[in-house]
């Protein structure tokens, strides 16, 4: 079995060879481990190897492992994603915690996480989610709902609007995979046409990052690939 160091070798291998291929720079695809139900040894064995960013699902066990590496490195800066679903109740802690919410698909939430950020931190780093695929299992805006949303979001002095996240239907069928990428890839192209400085594509995880980061990724979620199979047990 490999150890997460040899496995994140190779995902960043793979990464950089999906980037050269269509002829856009490795450097321009952020690799986020996702880190959910893994332990706090296994994040430090990923920043070991020089791994930086990371994103957690859930809330209380994002915050607590984000407080157990403070004090035992307190001199390692990693950037922190929260990629789950956002809670009404949970705004406080993630706005206190983290440094990029990429699952935000209502004003309100936005706002809580606003005014919960404290005063002398930056900006949160927002990306709306949308519901790409049309998925009623699914959270997230439809593609017309981006822009009021994309509004209503920059008007809040302590989140930045970087652009948007989505979780397409799994599709085995490697040419379908593909079709999702590229309605996002447009969605944020007229947000662009429409003035607002976004930058920021977070889509692809292990099965479909090839055809993600193809169409434009500039974040791709990689858990298993890294870390291995998750383990649900303790939840």
């Amino acid at each position: 079995m490999a150890s997460i160091k040899e496995s994140l070798k190779a995902v960043k291998q793979q990464l950089a060879s999906a980037a050269q291929q269509c002829a856009r720079n490795p450097e321009d695809v952020k690799l986020l481990a996702v880190s959910k139900t893994k332990p706090v040894d296994a994040i430090l064995e990923a920043a070991d190897a020089g791994q930086r960013a990371f994103g957690e699902n859930y809330e209380q066990e994002g915050v607590a492992k984000i407080q157990a590496i403070k004090e035992l490195r307190p001199d390692l800066k990693l950037e922190w994603h929260f990629i789950g679903p956002v809670q009404g109740n949970k705004t406080r802690a993630i706005a206190t915690n983290f440094d990029w919410v990429h699952a935000v698909d209502r004003e309100r939430i936005a706002k809580r996480l606003s005014d919960q950020r404290p005063a002398g931190m930056p900006p949160i780093n927002i990306c709306i989610q949308v519901n790409i695929s049309g998925e009623a299992s699914k959270s997230g805006v439809t593609p017309q709902e981006v822009l009021s949303l994309a509004k209503a979001i920059s008007a809040y002095p302590n989140l930045r609007l970087r652009g948007l996240m989505a979780i397409p239907e799994p599709e085995d069928d490697p040419a379908k995979q593909h079709e999702p990428f590229k309605a996002m890839k447009a969605l944020l192209g007229q947000l662009q046409e429409n003035g607002f400085d976004v930058d920021t594509l977070s889509m692809g995880m292990s099965a479909d990052m090839v055809p993600a980061i193809e169409e434009g990724a500039t974040v791709v979620r990689i858990g298993t690939a890294i870390f291995g199979a998750r383990s649900y047990s303790t939840e």
